[in-house]
């Protein structure tokens, strides 16, 4: 263990964990540095390391260092090389579930940007969810709120639960109108989901079909991607993720309808649920009380309450205009654009930095939603997408 309780403890930190100082401070010296640049060297006298997405921890950071506690900010597991974390002893925990909200609410947005610009009724679509856990599930229910036809894809699921209303993937790709990807990334096995999307999925699925991918990049061959996109073989696209991160395809990006920085679970409330998580994870590896109060560290929201006028459109016309009150995701598209304006040796740099400098975004049970007239109709959809509702 780390012994006594004082400020002789090393924590070494993504400088991107949110409050990282604040909430572990009290256990030790917090040492914050980018999560791309962490070496052998950073870690050559802490106890503990946090971290998001972009390090890589494994025997090579790890090796004669004494971390004993290892925590990931993220939802993802695929850069932990657990298997190592066991064979030395060292405690692992993540934030799994502590961005799902953000995620599916980031799919609900493009879902409904893309319905605007290609005139979409989304009672007449269905959506392909591959992937229904955390993030999955709660995209599940938030599409009630779209009117949307769900077909879930989960085989390791499937087989757990034997319940009959997965689909296959041959049936997902054959019948949805949108297919949005939940899955973790992993390379062997039964249910690899490396390339998953490779040239010969990508040429099965039906017709005009739109994409979506915030899961992790490689989910999605790009090369394919760009290729049936460049040949319009495949609709609309919208990538969160993308292979070589920080160095992506930028001729892709052209092509994609919405692209963004790895940010579709940056929420503010999301990325401090992922840092709750950990400090709540370190305190039971040290066997004492967890005593953090989060609220007292979030800022109120930007937007507190929006006002609707029921009679300026139909149901899904005032849902993505409240929910783009709140989060306003083609802004994140522009933003992410100028990357192809910037020398080819910068646009990595430029990729890190949106992420780094993503601004607040609040999540919509922030925000009070009033309509003026009420609507039953259109009341539970904003409900269901988690607006509480002032009559």
């Amino acid at each position: 263990m780390f012994g006594s309780m004082n400020q002789t403890m090393k924590i070494v930190a993504d400088e991107n964990i949110p409050f990282v100082r604040e909430i572990f401070g009290p256990l030790g010296r917090v040492t914050c540095c980018p999560g791309r640049n962490m070496h052998c060297g950073t870690v050559a006298d802490a106890d503990a390391l946090l971290v998001r997405s972009v390090t890589k921890v494994d025997r090579k950071l790890l090796e004669n260092s004494p971390v004993r506690f290892v925590g990931t900010a993220t939802i993802g597991t695929d850069h932990i090389d657990q298997e190592y974390l066991k064979e030395r002893r060292i405690a692992f925990a993540d934030a799994a579930g502590s961005n799902a909200n953000s995620v599916a609410e980031y799919v609900v947005a493009a879902v409904l940007v893309l319905a605007q610009k290609y005139n979409w009724n989304l009672e007449e679509k269905i959506l392909g969810i591959i992937g229904v856990g955390n993030i999955g599930s709660r995209l599940e229910k938030k599409a009630q709120a779209l009117s949307m036809r769900v077909l879930p894809n989960d085989p390791p699921l499937q087989r757990q639960t034997k319940d009959s209303r997965y689909v296959s993937l041959d049936q997902l790709l054959e019948m949805a109108d949108v297919i949005t990807c939940h899955v973790p990334l992993t390379n062997t096995g039964r249910d690899a989901t490396y390339h998953l999307f490779d040239e010969k999925t990508l040429a099965r699925m039906k017709g005009r079909v739109a994409l979506i991918n915030t899961s992790r990049g490689p989910v999605v061959d790009n090369g394919a991607l760009g290729n049936a996109l460049a040949a319009g073989a495949i609709g609309p696209v919208v990538l969160d993720v993308w292979e070589n991160e920080p160095n992506i395809d930028t001729q892709l990006l052209k092509r994609v309808a919405i692209g963004t920085p790895h940010i579709a679970g940056y929420s503010l409330d999301g990325k401090v649920n992922g840092t709750a998580m950990l400090y709540d994870a370190i305190c039971r590896f040290l066997n004492i009380p967890n005593r953090l109060l989060v609220d007292q560290l979030m800022p109120a929201p930007q937007v507190p309450v929006i006002e609707l006028n029921t009679t300026d459109g139909s149901d899904q016309q005032l849902l993505a205009q409240g929910l783009g009150r709140i989060y306003k995701i083609m802004h994140d598209d522009l933003n992410f654009r100028e990357i192809n304006n910037k020398p080819p040796d910068e646009r990595g740099q430029c990729f890190d930095f949106l992420r780094r400098n993503y601004p607040v975004r609040r999540e919509v049970f922030n925000t009070r939603a009033i309509l003026k007239p009420h609507k039953a109709s259109l009341a539970e959809k904003l409900a269901i997408l988690g607006f509480p509702i002032e009559s």
